[in-house]
């Protein structure tokens, strides 16, 4: 089966093809980092409008890059939430119009169990149940169980910050520019990860939530004390050594905190058989390492995995097509042709 999914929840209009849930024929996402790196953030209606110009060409661009045309696509699968409303809606109509005119399926995906679904793309075997799955992206934290396909337990979230909005404002507060996980990673490779003691908040005992408001603004304080002790006129005047380190240690504290939660679960659920991460952050080179040598360390032996390339840790569309496969597989007559999906902010797994 070929789904043709679209990906707008944010800043990154992307269309995909996929075959079966995860051979990817095509994946084309048309980034708007420079344009968002101009005001630090995203702009929901600047992303909207770029949307707009973006779609028609990537959608060409895919299908060609696919070697596919319309009849070779059995349904057509959208991120329907949560996400940046105004975003979301240039990806839904743009589904909503193929279904109808193509007369084919439509499958909405929630955003996150796309990030889920990522780690079965261009995979030789599929994972085994039961899995754990810590999400990791600008807008959330979720610690998963997956007992089987679309049946989730979530165990924590986020409670205020995401890790990846923690990185972003932190990169921002040093003056490193966005977006800020590449930022910090980059100069944390020039730092010392023990220069500076930042809070490791784990919240209640038992709790597998997420919080990230109090590293920042300890980073935040430790800038302006900086900037205090040495009567600097502003941030652009910190030396580059004292920005690293602090990079370093932020870095260094948040992957901690998100590799013991991780490690807790495990320990809480020993009937897993893999634990997976997903999303933005788990592209992040160290938090890869810490969450494989703690999970080696496990007493009885778990699969781990990460997704299989960078593009399919960031927002994608062939993220989509996965889950809208397995969403489809396991309940086909619930998706017709000529369907209206609406987007929503409140889209709960």
């Amino acid at each position: 089966m070929r789904i043709l999914a679209i990906e707008t929840s944010c800043d990154e209009t992307s269309c995909a093809v996929v075959e079966d849930g995860r051979k990817v024929l095509a994946n084309v996402i048309s980034s708007q980092i420079d344009l968002h790196a101009l005001t630090g953030g995203v702009v929901p209606e600047v992303a909207a409008r770029e949307h707009v110009l973006k779609m028609v060409p990537v959608l060409d661009e895919c299908l060609g890059a696919a070697k596919c045309d319309w009849a070779d696509i059995d349904a057509v699968a959208v991120t329907q939430g949560p996400g940046l409303i105004s975003s979301l809606i240039i990806g839904t109509e743009t589904a909503n119009v193929i279904s109808y005119v193509k007369n084919l399926p439509l499958i909405p995906v929630q955003h996150i169990s796309g990030h889920i679904y990522s780690n079965w793309l261009e995979r030789d075997t599929e994972p085994e149940f039961p899995i754990l799955i810590l999400t990791v992206s600008g807008g959330h934290n979720d610690l998963i169980l997956m007992k089987d396909h679309f049946n989730f337990e979530t165990l924590g979230e986020t409670r205020d910050d995401a890790a990846g909005e923690a990185f972003d404002k932190v990169a921002r507060i040093l003056g490193l520019g966005y977006p800020g996980g590449p930022a910090i990673s980059k100069i944390a490779a020039e730092g010392n990860d023990k220069a500076f003691k930042l809070p490791e908040i784990y919240l209640e005992k038992g709790s597998f939530d997420f919080s990230f408001s109090g590293l920042k603004t300890a980073v935040m304080y430790e800038v302006k004390n900086y900037i205090k002790a040495h009567k600097l006129k502003s941030e652009e005047e910190i030396p580059h050594q004292f920005k690293a380190d602090l990079a370093a240690s932020f870095e260094k504290t948040t992957v901690e905190t998100l590799s013991e939660k991780l490690k807790m679960a495990a320990e809480k659920f020993p009937e897993i058989k893999e634990i997976h991460l997903a999303g933005g952050v788990s592209a992040n080179r160290r938090l890869r390492e810490v969450c494989t040598a703690k999970i080696a360390k496990m007493s009885k032996p778990v699969k781990f995995r990460y997704p299989a390339s960078i593009p399919f840790c960031t927002d994608n569309a062939a993220m989509v097509a996965a889950a809208a496969y397995y969403s489809y597989k396991k309940s086909p007559s619930k998706f017709k042709p000529k369907s209206n999906i609406i987007p929503t902010t409140s889209f709960s797994l």
